[in-house]
């Protein structure tokens, strides 16, 4: 929560902050995010609007969380930037018209709340948006053997013979047309020799 008293209320007022304040719990998704408790530093811009107080501000924090091709831990530094209004509870009667019935957009507003605005939710979006959906530890990053799970870009000429047995007849059935073309060229040979011998 940060309070917005001193800012006041006339129009164009303008205060800045810079604060550090403990990561909430799930900051991120399945694969990467802040670990709750991390520092984040929030460089913020307070401005007093005709409806409420304008926040602009940047959030930086330490990710952590694994290459989603290998599996191997990662860490990251995040940024990002963001900007919401923050309503006065009495905003209605600034202006707005009565008659209009937006919900959606009624539901979307945030509020302050006795002057105090709850910044969680913005930096949440802010974060959770800015994030990679598919962290990776390097962009080359080659992933893991599906056979065995080695690490494919510690040994990137790594392979294996065995076939999939499901395959396995097919690869049978080549064997022996391998097999048979080289009876029927050696059969073919043959039969050359004897023209030339006669």
């Amino acid at each position: 929560m940060f309070d917005t008293r001193e800012l006041g209320r006339r129009p164009g007022a303008l205060k800045r902050l810079s604060r550090s304040v403990p990561a909430p719990k799930d900051l991120g998704i399945e694969v990467i995010g802040v670990r709750e408790g991390a520092t984040v530093e929030l460089d913020l811009r307070l401005e007093s609007v005709m409806e409420g107080v304008l926040v602009t501000g940047t959030a930086r924090a330490p990710l952590t969380g694994e290459c989603v091709r290998c599996l191997e831990p990662l860490e990251r530094e995040l940024e990002a930037d963001f900007q919401e209004m923050y309503s006065y509870p009495d905003a209605d009667a600034w202006g707005r018209d009565a008659d209009s019935d937006d919900d959606a957009e009624e539901e979307d507003r945030l509020f302050l709340e006795d002057d105090l605005l709850d910044l969680e939710p913005v930096l949440r979006d802010a974060v959770v948006l800015s994030l990679p959906l598919q962290p990776v530890c390097r962009e080359d990053c080659l992933g893991l053997c599906p056979d065995c799970g080695m690490r494919l870009t510690d040994d990137p000429d790594h392979h294996h013979d065995a076939v999939d047995i499901r395959w396995a007849a097919l690869q049978g059935l080549a064997d022996t047309i391998k097999d048979g073309e080289k009876d029927n060229m050696g059969g073919a040979e043959a039969g050359v020799d004897e023209k030339q011998e006669k």
